[in-house]
């Protein structure tokens, strides 16, 4: 079985790498190519993103868009993993629908994925397969799935970058795993990074490394606005202030921050999954609530939430053995993503794969054509590129504002009922 795998930013090139590992492939009918876009990582995140899968980050293609579909009609793959941003995804799944020998389309989310939401589901409504790593998110992609009147085909797949494997006992450092957008705030923001400040100061002795993902000038998945490393330095240009020694910003990969961590504190990142693998304990910063806005109701009932003064204290934590099976740590033989894949590439080698509904049923080619430009800006310079910008950019504005009002009226409306 020929497999390629199709990434475009540091998260997701690290979640395909690794699942790509897994697949039932011969090493060498397995091919990761990078796709060019604007969060494309630089070479030290692709360092850090194929650390665990064991890559070589120099073989990995990077390839434009415009040069894709000649790649993949030559390398004539039996599926292929579209392991990208869900904008990016919905083009490159359209992309290689349309390859003269359809392959079988796979894709999925690189972390984390709860709650489940409607745009997942939308950008990759024309795949095959759609990969998830619990049972609470097989259960609730596929509760609102069918809500929609949807027929995603859903597989289980252990979350592949994370080992298991017994903790270091000399680690002895409390490891804060950054996140691009949770808390969204500035004076959250400002906070948690005070916060990492008195626990340095708390315990002169011993570290406090500060996970980030992208340095001055790299991207990532997410945009980054108040960046938790240029915060600090923020406060440490205050007057009379001064950054703790043992305050530490680290870009190494995640793999290597926890073979000395003591515990790992984090809102809501997939790191925990990581450390908890390796049983170091945890927190699950409650400070500022428990919100799918901050992506953190999935440790509801886990026994992980803390409040600052156990980060201060690390006072670090396990998780409650009930909470595991159903988040991220069933038996990996329930896991039936090969399973899965294999029969569907049956089914293409016989003929039998059925054809998969377009995306975009309104709108035609221009709608096709404004999708491919906010995805890859710029990328389409044809006439009706051109023109889907032109109409697109004004009329976006206009629906985005439309739907900001309605949400105020609706507001204003149920509080006044109330």
């Amino acid at each position: 079985m020929r497999v390629v795998a199709l990434a475009d930013s540091d998260s997701y090139l690290k979640w395909a790498a690794s699942l790509l590992a897994t697949l039932p492939a011969d090493d060498d009918e397995r091919e990761l190519i990078l796709v060019d876009t604007a969060v494309a990582p630089s070479a030290s995140q692709r360092r850090a993103a194929l650390a665990v899968s064991g890559l070589d980050p120099d073989a990995v293609a990077r390839v434009q868009l415009g040069a894709l579909t000649e790649r993949l009609a030559t390398i004539r793959p039996d599926a292929v993993l579209v392991a990208t941003r869900g904008p990016v995804a919905r083009v490159l799944i359209r992309l290689v629908a349309g390859l003269p020998e359809r392959p079988v389309i796979v894709s999925g989310l690189p972390g984390i994925s709860i709650p489940a939401t409607r745009k997942a589901l939308v950008f990759r409504l024309q795949a095959d397969l759609f990969v998830l790593h619990s049972r609470r998110e097989l259960r609730d992609f596929t509760a609102l799935s069918r809500q929609h009147g949807w027929d995603h085909r859903f597989a289980l797949a252990t979350l592949p970058f994370v080992e298991r494997r017994p903790p270091a006992e000399t680690g002895t450092d409390l490891v804060f795993a950054a996140q691009a957008v949770v808390p969204s705030e500035r004076v959250d923001r400002l906070r948690v990074a005070q916060l990492l400040v008195d626990a340095a100061q708390a315990d002169p002795g011993r570290r406090v490394v500060v996970k980030v993902r992208a340095i001055r000038g790299e991207r990532q998945t997410h945009d980054e606005t108040d960046g938790i490393a240029e915060l600090l330095d923020e406060l440490g240009r205050r007057p009379g202030a001064r950054l703790p020694d043992n305050l530490i910003v680290s870009s190494e990969p995640m793999s290597t921050a926890l073979d000395g961590a003591q515990g790992l504190v984090t809102v809501s990142s997939t790191a925990a999954i990581e450390a908890i693998a390796r049983g170091i304990p945890v927190i699950a910063l409650d400070t500022f609530g428990v919100s799918d806005r901050l992506i953190n109701p999935v440790f509801v009932d886990s026994g992980l939430f803390g409040g600052e003064a156990a980060v201060i204290g690390r006072e670090f934590r396990h998780p409650r053995p009930g909470w595991l099976d159903d988040n991220y740590f069933h038996r990996e033989s329930a896991d039936d993503v090969a399973a899965q894949l294999g029969e569907l590439v049956a089914a293409r080698r016989r003929g039998d794969l059925p054809a998969r509904d377009a995306v975009a049923k309104y709108g035609g080619r221009l709608r096709i054509a404004w999708e491919r430009q906010r995805a890859f800006a710029g990328s389409d310079r044809t006439l009706a590129g051109m023109v889907a910008i032109a109409i697109g950019v004004p009329l976006r504005a206009v629906v985005v504002t439309a739907r900001r009002a309605t949400r105020r009226w609706r507001a204003r409306h149920t509080a006044s009922a109330v």
